[in-house]
């Protein structure tokens, strides 16, 4: 409804995942390393996990479009509430093998000369299961019984298992042992802190409007949005989405604190049921009305509450954090591609676009100063990724464990 009013080519808070939006937080940076560094090493197996909301699908799937077909055979399974058989028959269809027998040792045997023949050739094939905190004991002894597929140096087939928290809790049970023991990199996606929302709004907009920024969000905005989202992606792009609803509304280009909380306030009355909040309302009332009615039985009258003493609070002034990531993280890494030799200032100016549209035309990227998923990635994998101060992903570069 707002994409006309403000110039948007699409909607730049969707809740789909797409690997053009992909911001570069801190924490994805990191995470994005580990998975790098995992499956180029042939680690075997890989845990990422991480709460609901927090990216992880959208880091996935753009870690995937960034694997070149020549060096890289990759298959993403989203659907994992399968049996053992049907989980193998899945994997196989995602690589063009047979997969409509329902023998066990025949589709085995199928997997295990696919991925003798793609490692002769020296390519690295990547199973990546998503929502593994759903899989059964008996899916993921499955799962173990392909990651036994190897030679006698090296796994035949990286695995990396992509679930929300409780896949931790899920993998530490003891009957799971082996198959713990098995994994030899795991990241936990924490939330964004404040530095990262404010740069991640303003990253989706300018993907959105091809480079401008067509409407703000105030300093107080992006505090209320901060503190209700709870640094969840997901929960930002609702917030941010009912937001530019109501700018759009009052034919304004600024997101105001009024604004964000009337979307904030909106989304979260959704969230709950009505009948929740119904009986939710009724109990509280009823619970209100029993201790009035018990003070008054335990006094014969109604008390005046006694006035409360006053209290003197003073409020020290607070810096407003430093923004280290966004525009000025991708700054750094233009920098060190050898492509932005001003200062990293933090903002999209013409100079950093240049340096982006550079970056683009040399790696044979489409080139249209938007810094997008591919790019991004394609940056932190020319750039190795160090990006010291501002990432502690070059953290992960020790050696990984047999």
């Amino acid at each position: 409804m707002y994409l006309d009013y403000f110039g948007f080519k699409e909607p730049p808070f969707t809740l789909t995942p797409n690997p053009d939006f992909l911001f570069l937080s801190r924490c994805h940076q990191e995470a994005y390393a580990h998975l790098l560094y995992a499956i180029e090493s042939r680690a075997g197996f890989i845990e990422l996990s991480g709460e609901v909301g927090t990216g992880k699908t959208t880091l996935v799937r753009t870690l995937l479009t960034q694997l070149s077909p020549e060096k890289y055979k990759s298959a993403l399974i989203f659907n994992p509430t399968l049996s053992p058989l049907t989980l193998l028959q899945e994997v196989n269809r995602e690589f063009g093998l047979p997969f409509a027998c329902c023998d066990t040792r025949e589709l085995h045997q199928s997997l295990n000369e696919f991925l003798i023949s793609e490692n002769s050739e020296d390519r690295t094939v990547v199973l990546v299961i998503d929502e593994a905190q759903n899989l059964s004991r008996d899916v993921l002894e499955q799962v173990r019984l392909i990651s036994n597929l190897e030679t006698e140096r090296e796994k035949l087939i990286q695995i990396v298992l992509v679930g929300q928290t409780e896949l931790k809790t899920l993998l530490a049970r003891d009957d799971l042992r082996q198959l713990s023991q098995r994994i030899t990199v795991r990241y936990h996606l924490d939330r964004m802190d404040e530095a990262d929302i404010h740069g991640y709004i303003r990253h989706r907009i300018r993907i959105a409007a091809e480079g401008r920024e067509p409407v703000s969000f105030t300093g107080a905005a992006l505090k209320k949005i901060t503190g209700s989202s709870k640094g969840l992606p997901r929960l930002i792009n609702s917030i941010c989405d009912r937001a530019l609803l109501l700018a759009y509304t009052k034919d304004a280009k600024e997101v105001s604190a009024k604004m964000a909380k009337t979307a904030i306030i909106d989304l979260f009355n959704e969230i709950k049921p009505y009948p929740y909040r119904l009986i939710a309302a009724v109990t509280a009332s009823f619970l209100i009305f029993a201790v009035i009615c018990v003070g008054y039985l335990q006094t014969g009258k109604a008390q005046a509450p006694a006035p409360a003493p006053a209290v003197t609070v003073q409020v020290q002034p607070q810096k407003p954090p430093e923004l280290l990531g966004g525009v000025r993280l991708l700054q750094e890494m233009l920098r060190s591609a050898g492509h932005f030799s001003g200062t990293s200032t933090g903002v999209f100016d013409a100079a950093t676009e240049a340096a982006v549209k550079s970056f683009q035309r040399k790696e044979g990227l489409a080139v249209d100063g938007r810094p997008g998923g591919q790019t991004l990635m394609r940056l932190y994998q020319k750039t190795g990724g160090e990006f010291s101060p501002y990432s502690t992903a070059q953290t992960v570069k020790g050696e990984v464990p047999k």
